[in-house]
């Protein structure tokens, strides 16, 4: 668990348990039509001309042309027969080539993945320039004071950014074309919608990583010496950039596959796309070759990332050793936006609570603001303020214990990368809504079957992260030396590994609650759960997206109420979990009572502070 086990063969096994991760996805894809107990033919049928009489005579057309009759094992066997000839099929509904669109859908997703990471990078650095500049100048040691707008990029959910920047600088202002794909400027407003999100996560995570790298012995010495700043800032990047790497190469995947929402709105021909329709349609052959696609894209992706950030660790960049276990009582400074943040959220359930989010009054559709009514009202009249109330619920309560879940379910297979790697590509390589719609197939449609898609894949970014740390934790000579006095893996476990790793992956969790309720809404909206009149945030906003432009307060409420969930969850976790870890002490290790309970002797301490103040 704690060594890499010089095992001959290792990368062979990891090899063969990707590949049968790869294989039992395609069969679980395959087997899709029958699992949701509905017949193929029918859908197929439907799909081709929704005008179809779907006869016997019809039905049994469509089945012997498909040879749905031999069953779904022997269409998968001749699937993967004509794959190896370089053949994926025709399409069951258009009788195209598969190949040439997955191909064209696949590069078309590329270049807006391209184009969506150059924003999330500029937004990651906007995000985290302050405490770079801070931090480089000064030598601090706690953490620099930082705002709540990372927090509140990123609990906007895409469709709605994408929405608003179609419909106002797209329509509205005709700054850049809003619909279609037909070169750069169309490129620009669907790479704002989806890397602001990332990027402002991406930022957070990064921010939380450099006032340690900061703290070290190399920085304060590099500091006390006159070291130029921007040296020191670089070298403070490079430390934190390899526990980030691995959840780079996610956002890769993630942004590639999951874009449907704004695919859609922007009318661009996706992979995200062409596998949702797909999947709708159970147009297999289709959806076996994207998600091959994404699952290929997945494997090469988390392989670059893992190499890139083998290649950044090395001797110079860290000894975590004396900022872990000596590092100063220096508390974070005690704020009291948390208790702000909270007291506003329950007030605005508790006056929700209040009102009726049933009653329907048509003569106040779409109406503003008013005293009476302080968020307006629904394209029903509904007041929106009682709807956000009475669905805080059926929205917080799912999204927290997925939360939880996903948390528990990340450290510990984040924990054995071997085992968790490939399973990670894999994962990540299904969109969510295809993700429900094999949690479907499998445990049918009902009010568990969105927390039970959206924890299928929520733990693989927490797994990632925490593997990711625990490389980089290993990676010191702190634990080397703490290891050669006696310390067993268990204790290395508990006393050095955990207490430095779970911080920053359940800030990590936190920052992701308010994006799980929107992708449970999300299932739900599609109908895998929860059905309207359900007043779930995520819902609310679905529902009030098409009068966006007339009656903005009908989507902005919801949105900044998730908002404020997310700068909560955030502000939280910054003022009580990073306290208590600051004012850890060291425990002694179990040795012999002649042996020295410190990790580095004080001569040992010095030469490792001299040498990585000259390395630095």
């Amino acid at each position: 668990m704690l060594r890499r086990p010089a095992v001959k063969g290792g990368s062979g096994l990891v090899l063969l348990w990707r590949t049968m991760l790869a294989a039992a996805l395609l069969c679980g894809i395959g087997l899709l039509p029958w699992l949701s107990h509905t017949d193929p033919a029918l859908t197929v049928l439907k799909a081709r001309s929704a005008e179809s009489d779907p006869t016997p005579e019809a039905l049994a057309a469509v089945r012997e042309e498909l040879g749905l009759a031999a069953g779904p094992m022997h269409l998968l066997a001749r699937w993967c027969e004509g794959l190896l000839h370089g053949d994926a099929g025709h399409s069951w509904t258009s009788g195209e080539a598969v190949m040439p669109s997955v191909t064209q859908a696949l590069g078309v997703s590329l270049l807006l993945m391209a184009a969506a990471l150059a924003v999330a990078v500029a937004t990651a650095g906007a995000v985290c320039a302050r405490t770079l500049g801070r931090g480089s100048r000064r030598g601090r040691t706690g953490r620099a004071p930082r705002g709540s707008t990372a927090a509140v990029l990123a609990t906007l959910p895409e469709f709605l950014t994408a929405t608003v920047l179609a419909q106002v600088v797209g329509i509205q202002l005709g700054w850049l074309p809003a619909l279609g794909w037909y070169g750069p400027p169309w490129m620009v407003l669907p790479a704002l919608a989806l890397g602001l999100p990332t990027g402002a996560i991406l930022g957070r995570l990064l921010d939380d990583l450099l006032p340690a790298a900061f703290a070290e012995p190399w920085a304060l010495a590099a500091t006390a010496r006159g070291l130029p700043h921007r040296s020191i800032a670089r070298q403070a990047l490079r430390r934190c950039v390899p526990g980030l790497l691995p959840n780079f190469g996610l956002f890769v995947v993630g942004l590639t596959g999951g874009s449907v929402t704004v695919e859609q709105i922007f009318d661009i021909p996706g992979i995200g796309r062409l596998t949702l329709q797909a999947a709708i349609a159970q147009d297999l052959p289709v959806l076996q070759a994207g998600t091959l696609a994404l699952v290929l894209l997945a494997a090469t992706a988390g392989a670059l990332t893992r190499l890139a950030a083998r290649l950044l660790l090395g001797p110079a960049l860290r000894d975590r050793a004396l900022h872990t276990l000596h590092r100063p009582a220096t508390p974070t400074p005690r704020t009291r936006l948390p208790w702000i943040y909270a007291a506003a959220l329950l007030t605005i359930i508790a006056v929700g609570l209040l009102r009726d989010p049933l009653a329907v009054h048509p003569a106040a559709r779409l109406q503003a603001p008013t005293w009476a009514r302080p968020f307006g009202t629904d394209a029903l009249g509904r007041d929106v303020l009682a709807r956000i109330g009475h669905g805080a619920v059926t929205t917080l309560a799912p999204a927290l214990a997925v939360t939880a879940a996903a948390l528990v379910a990340g450290v510990l297979l984040g924990l054995l990368p071997r085992l968790s790697g490939p399973l990670v590509d894999t994962v990540n390589a299904i969109p969510p809504v295809l993700a429900g719609l094999l949690v479907t197939g499998f445990a049918g449609s009902g009010p568990f079957t969105p927390p039970l898609a959206v924890a299928a894949v929520a733990w693989s970014p927490l797994a990632t992260h925490t593997s990711a740390l625990m490389s980089q934790e290993r990676a010191t000579t702190h634990l080397a030396a703490t290891r050669a006095l006696g310390a067993g893996p268990w204790y290395l476990l508990r006393h050095e590994l955990l207490p430095a790793i779970l911080p920053d992956v359940v800030r990590h969790a936190l920052l992701r609650i308010p994006g799980i309720a929107l992708a449970l809404a999300t299932l739900s909206f599609l109908g895998l759960g929860a059905q309207p009149p359900s007043p779930e945030w995520g819902l609310l906003l679905a529902e009030n997206q098409p009068y966006a432009e007339r009656a903005p307060w009908a989507v902005l409420a919801p949105a900044a109420v998730l908002a404020l969930l997310g700068v909560l969850a955030v502000t939280a976790a910054g003022a009580a979990w990073r306290p208590r870890l600051q004012r850890r002490t060291p425990r002694p290790l179990p040795t012999p009572a002649t042996a020295d309970p410190l990790p580095h002797p004080p001569r040992t301490r010095e030469l490792l502070i001299v040498a990585q103040g000259e390395s630095c």
